[in-house]
């Protein structure tokens, strides 16, 4: 048997070449995948930036711990606490205190990300002034980088400032220094400060004081402005990674076996010789998976090989696009290769059993007969499979819409689910192919010649080299379909119900995260005309269960003009009864009757009972909580929300509103433009990484698409030679054979639009269930290019295949199988 496998090989090299590309493609990319997943697991150690020459760092509660039953549990304070003021009497008397301030500063022509700093603090990254001097008077800054020299007078949302010196840009911000005096009036709050003392001193002070933090060494970094983006962008990386690994994988597994099932299924006639021969179905069996044995160990170590290559440029792209950080490189890892190489070994020899048992156990004359039309495409245990996987769908989505169709909205959810149903499809595909391939051949079957007549024929016919040409196709547009639709779905919800919520005319934003002052909301509310409704951004955490803080995020604003100016979705209760001693809460928490109090604690980590004054509806989990200021006392404001007075005219409101916010930079949108900046169609990040999480996966599975066809078309070549000796022209056996790979990828076009249409309405009546009505997005260009570049390939590739054929006198190629 093993020198029969090998010289099958060499007869026919186009169909093992086909899987070993196929199955190559395939493990590289899991391969890589695997590579950029195990290297997002490990940050490189950072070192403090701003307080490196710092000799300790006093840094005031900033997390929130509570005990519970199984450990203790902690979210990081939306709004953390200051040292307190008698601990910093006491680090006083052990040596010099410098209190460090940073808040966003606004400048006209500076970089959008400027932090202002009191001069005191330069010290201690340390900044070592390039030209000029210290800033000595309230009206004087020194600025990092070069896109403000000595002498320049800037305009900024604390006013106009003159610029007296510069320091070097150090890579980790934009940096404003004013001086201690004028640093402290802009940002009164000092959450942290430096100590020039020994720490065991320092510790020994701040005993006592709760959650106050003593840093030194390394730890000083947990004192930058964002000491936890590394473990965030771990986070982000692993999400995305993870999510393109998983998407990836099944892309891999379905073509792989798809491909290698096809391959043995070809072979119908050749199994019969061999039965006929006197060969059993033991040894045809075992001929087969010595045959996937010999492409599927060649073909996964040159994937591994390729996946070696290419993981490297896979980081540096993410890297360039700001998807990964700029320390993220491909580690030196192992086990990925293990997993690309066992799985697609082993997808390989899955792929081809079930088709060998089926092969081998065909009678001789039942082989032969069936190889010129599919009889029976659709074995017993294809049926039961697809059947089970198609009930499992349905039934899984109606549990989730009964019992928590919040679920459903969940990315790992949205990206999941497709894939058991494509897979449903895909095994069902031999079902719908004959009907799907009647209706769309129908039209032109009707017309003069015989092209339209013949392509109905013989994609009827041959419904396995249909359904396995059509795979690609399906899964291409089903998972762009699916994955791009929700996106766009979920998008457009969370604007209409913002939209349907929000009933000011304008929304006025801050130019920065630092919000408005107090004076610049006093000038908007006194603009004529206007009924402010002024709000802060905040949170709420509360104990679930016992073991579970949740933190839900809190608007923090006063109950009458929040009903002037909102439409929340209650379920219960009036916003008016909203109070200093109550809550409004969403549908999501554990406790939401009317009336019933509830512990919290607040975004600075205050506990508090409150009672429940209303309750929202769940929605896209975009609702949240409402409190009044007095519970967010530190929150500055960062949204302002007019509506028009009865009567007054809205260019002058708008102009006014202009007129006060123009000295700090803000900003003043209509509504609708608001939902359009707050919730855009989709970011650049996020096209990137869909990009990342479909573009590999989708141009592998156009690679396949050719492959396939090419596969399918070389085992014609005796067929098409007959149409050569009815009379055919070579050219209208190459529009044949073009024409029938147009409507195989309009099959597998189809069959994908429904994968995708099922999943979009499982995610609409979602929607529905949590009181969000909106429409299903379909992203008709995007499905429009991925059907015209698979028809583009499956037509190239057929017609190049069928017309090296085509080029030996049609009487040989009649009398050869392929």
């Amino acid at each position: 048997m093993l020198s029969t496998t090998l010289r099958t090989l060499r007869t026919r090299w186009i169909t093992f070449v086909g899987s070993f590309v196929a199955l190559s493609l395939g493990v590289a990319m899991i391969a890589v995948m695997g590579l950029a997943l195990a290297s997002s697991l490990d940050a490189p150690d950072r070192g403090p930036e701003r307080f490196a020459a710092a000799p300790v760092v006093v840094k005031g509660q900033d997390t929130l711990e509570v005990p519970t039953s199984i450990g203790d549990r902690t979210q990081k304070l939306a709004q953390p606490r200051a040292v307190p003021e008698a601990a910093v009497a006491k680090l006083r008397d052990l040596g010099t205190v410098v209190e460090d301030r940073s808040f966003p500063v606004w400048a006209e022509g500076g970089p959008a990300d400027l932090v202002g700093h009191p001069w005191s603090t330069a010290a201690f990254a340390p900044y070592g002034l390039d030209a000029g001097r210290a800033p000595q008077a309230v009206d004087e800054v020194v600025v990092s980088g070069g896109w403000a020299r000595p002498g320049t007078r800037v305009r900024t949302d604390g006013g106009t400032v003159r610029v007296v010196g510069t320091v070097a840009r150090l890579g980790f911000e934009d940096a404003v220094f004013y001086t201690d005096a004028r640093a402290a009036e802009l940002s009164p709050r000092s959450l942290q400060l430096v100590v020039d003392a020994g720490a065991a001193a320092v510790r020994k002070a701040v005993r006592g004081s709760e959650g106050v933090q003593v840093l030194t060494g390394d730890a000083r970094r947990y004192a930058d402005a964002d000491p936890d983006r590394d473990s965030e962008a771990l986070t982000a990386m692993n999400a995305m990674f993870g999510t393109a690994g998983g998407v990836t994988g099944f892309v891999s597994v379905f073509v792989v076996a798809s491909t290698f099932a096809f391959a043995v299924a070809q072979r119908r006639r050749e199994f019969g010789l061999l039965r006929t021969a006197g060969a059993t179905p033991g040894q045809i069996g075992r001929m087969v998976v010595y045959e996937a044995l010999v492409v599927g160990v060649l073909a996964s170590a040159a994937g591994c090989v390729l996946g070696s290559y290419e993981a490297p440029k896979l980081a540096e792209w993410a890297v360039d696009e700001s998807l990964a950080p700029r320390w993220f490189t491909i580690g030196d890892y192992t086990w990925p290769y293990h997993m690309a190489f066992w799985t697609g070994l082993f997808v390989a020899l899955c792929g081809v059993l079930a088709a060998s048992w089926r092969a081998g156990r065909t009678g001789p004359a039942e082989a032969l007969r069936e190889a010129a039309v599919d009889t029976r495409p659709m074995a017993w245990g294809r049926w039961l499979f697809g059947a089970a996987l198609l009930i499992i769908a349905a039934v899984t989505l109606a549990l989730a819409l009964v019992t928590n169709p919040g679920d459903l909205l969940q990315r790992k959810t949205y990206v999941s689910r497709p894939m058991l149903l494509i897979t449903a499809v895909a095994l069902l595909a031999p079902v719908f192919v004959r009907p799907l391939a009647r209706l769309i051949a129908w039209l032109p079957a009707q017309l003069p010649g015989a092209v339209g007549m013949l392509v109905r024929e013989n994609a009827a016919a041959g419904v396995r080299r249909t359904a396995a040409v059509a795979a690609p196709v399906l899964v291409t547009v089903a998972l762009a379909g699916s994955l791009l639709g929700a996106t766009a779905t979920l998008n457009e919800a969370k604007a209409t119900e913002v939209r349907k919520q929000t009933a000011a005319e304008f929304v006025v934003t801050p130019a920065g995260d630092a919000g408005f002052d107090e004076a610049t909301v006093q000038r908007l509310r006194a603009v004529s005309g206007a009924e402010v409704s002024a709000s802060s951004s905040s949170a709420v955490y509360v104990l679930e269960d016992g073991v579970a803080l949740i933190r839900s995020d809190a608007r923090a604003v006063e109950p009458e003009p929040l009903a002037a100016t909102a439409r929340l979705p209650l379920t219960a209760g009036k916003v008016s009864d909203l109070d200093d001693d109550s809550i409004i809460v969403n549908e999501e928490w554990r406790r939401h009757a009317v009336g019933e109090r509830v512990d919290v604690w607040l975004g600075d980590g205050r506990r508090k009972s409150l009672k429940i004054a209303a309750v929202m509806t769940i929605g896209t989990g975009n609702n949240g909580v409402y409190v009044t200021p007095r519970n967010t006392p530190a929150a500055p404001v960062d949204r302002v929300d007019v509506r028009l007075a009865d009567g007054a005219d809205t260019a002058a409101v708008a102009a006014g509103l202009r007129q006060a916010v123009r000295a700090s930079g803000g900003e003043v949108l209509t509504r609708d433009a608001w939902v359009r900046a707050t919730y855009p169609e989709t970011n650049r990040t996020t096209r990137m990484g869909f990009f990342l999480v479909l573009g590999i996966a989708l141009l592998y599975t156009g690679i396949s698409l050719a492959n396939t066809m090419v596969m399918a078309t070389s085992d014609r070549v005796r067929e098409l030679a007959v149409l050569r000796l009815a009379g055919a022209t070579r050219w209208q056996v190459l529009r044949l054979v073009g024409v029938e790979a147009l409507m195989v990828v309009m099959v597998g076009g189809l069959l994908g639009a429904l994968v995708a249409g099922l999943n979009l309405v499982g995610l609409w009546s979602a929607l529905g269930l949590l009181s969000v009505w909106t429409t299903i997005e379909i992203p008709w260009a995007t499905l429009a290019t991925a059907m015209g570049a698979c028809a583009v390939l499956a037509v190239i590739s057929a017609v190049a295949a069928a017309g090296l054929s085509l080029r030996r006198r049609a009487v040989e190629l009649a009398g050869v199988r392929g």
